[in-house]
């Protein structure tokens, strides 16, 4: 008999936890407070153990981002092409998520019960409070780095980690080298340590759905199918919305584009994954949507590694819901400063295995933004269910972005043709 897969367990998890929860709220309520009286510390431990990697693993992959970034785009014309594509796209891409996430969601009031609940598990809950602009402005640039990452303010960590990137291209190239092998080997340990944590998921995950579910009943059911629906119907969004961008700046009709990156996109929907869609948007933007070779070779494989539409969707949507949860109005400039912080995090987190990323770059985000962190163990259980529409929009995004790419570089087209000039 095969043992379950980490997703499965996950799940199952899940599933167990809700199970329990409702029968202890309707078949046991005088044991109920007991048994969430357990499990509470329980989903807390395990959060807390997963919330003790992100400074550093956030630092070390925004540096090495940077880095990559930097590497990418010293590489030539279409690669600096490129890179303002991907930041542009990304862009605009956490500003509609940013814009209509919160709008689904206010036009759906959460359950009181679950939001009286989750407030119940925060001691401090009435002092929730997003940043106002001047306090925005107040705390982008830390005047103590070590302070900022103490207290886990991720903003001002996000930007020291920046300007260190940038400076670091500065730096000799030896020496270099030696900082960004230092930030692979914490950003390699803090995977290693998150590994450990998520072994543990399926019980963290039980211990929180049950408490919530013991307190505020099947609510909580609805809340997390409804987060499904408004994340797979953002994806949807998103893959439409690069069909408009297909149209606007690389002057293909939408109806042929949509035709000729189809078998790409049954691909990706297949393997849930863009590193093994690699070969079937090459072999789509060569030969069906005549990229130039010298575009498509650079550009899909950046995109693989830099460049994911769905990750500041994902990361805003979710930071979105846990305050619509928790009942928190969010103000024009938490969410910009979240959008903007999803754009740098999801250019640095490219290659992060399954479960890590959700915790390594949603948890950055939703903290930046002045929301509890606490609901994320029940949305990570869940997170993989939209994941097929996720690498759908991927595939669409970097296959978007190369023809964008091409469109801008006639150089590429030149050199493509002087190259099959002289061949039989």
């Amino acid at each position: 008999m095969r043992w379950p897969g980490a997703t499965a367990r996950v799940l199952i998890g899940l599933v167990a936890g809700a199970l329990a929860g409702l029968s202890l709220a309707h078949g046991w309520p005088a044991s109920a407070g007991t048994a969430v009286a357990i499990a509470q510390p329980i989903g807390k431990l395990w959060l807390s153990g997963l919330q003790m990697t992100v400074v550093p693993l956030v630092l070390s992959l925004v540096i090495l981002g940077v880095a990559t970034a930097s590497d990418a785009a010293a590489s030539g014309r279409v690669a600096r092409r490129a890179m303002v594509v991907f930041i542009a796209v990304l862009s605009l891409f956490a500003a509609y998520a940013a814009i209509v996430a919160p709008l689904v969601l206010s036009a759906v009031p959460p359950s009181a019960a679950l939001t009286a609940t989750l407030h119940g598990t925060l001691p401090t809950a009435g002092a929730i409070e997003t940043p106002g602009l001047a306090q925005w402005i107040g705390a982008i640039v830390p005047s103590n780095a070590i302070m900022a990452a103490a207290q886990g303010a991720m903003l001002p960590v996000v930007v020291f980690a920046l300007f260190f990137g940038f400076a670091l291209t500065r730096v000799d190239a030896d020496r270099r080298a030696q900082i960004i092998t230092f930030c692979h080997g914490i950003a390699d340990t803090m995977i290693v340590i998150v590994r450990w944590m998520l072994v543990a998921a399926p019980i963290g995950v039980f211990a929180l759905v049950l408490a919530v579910c013991a307190q505020a009943g099947i609510g909580v059911i609805g809340a997390l199918a409804g987060y499904i629906v408004l994340q797979c119907g953002m994806y949807l969004g998103a893959t439409l919305m690069c069909y408009v961008l297909v149209a606007v700046f690389a002057r293909q009709s939408p109806l042929a584009f949509a035709k000729a990156i189809l078998p790409a996109q049954v691909v990706a929907a297949s393997t849930q994954s863009s590193l093994a869609s690699l070969p079937a948007m090459v072999e789509t933007a060569r030969f069906r949507l005549g990229h130039p070779r010298a575009v498509a070779a650079l550009v899909l494989p950046m995109a693989v590694t830099l460049f994911r539409i769905t990750s500041p969707i994902q990361y805003v949507v979710a930071a979105c819901f846990v305050a619509w949860a928790y009942g928190i109005d969010l103000n024009a400039v938490t969410l910009a400063g979240g959008a903007a912080l999803a754009v740098v995090i999801s250019l640095g987190s490219i290659g992060l295995p399954g479960q890590v990323s959700f915790m390594a770059t949603v948890m950055p985000v939703t903290q930046s933004m002045g929301l509890p962190i606490e609901p994320l163990g029940l949305l990570l259980a869940v997170d993989t269910i939209p994941d097929v529409f996720a690498t759908t929009g991927n595939v669409t995004g970097d296959l978007t972005a190369s023809s964008i790419v091409a469109r801008q570089s006639p150089d590429a087209v030149d050199a493509d043709m002087e190259g099959h000039s002289g061949e039989p």
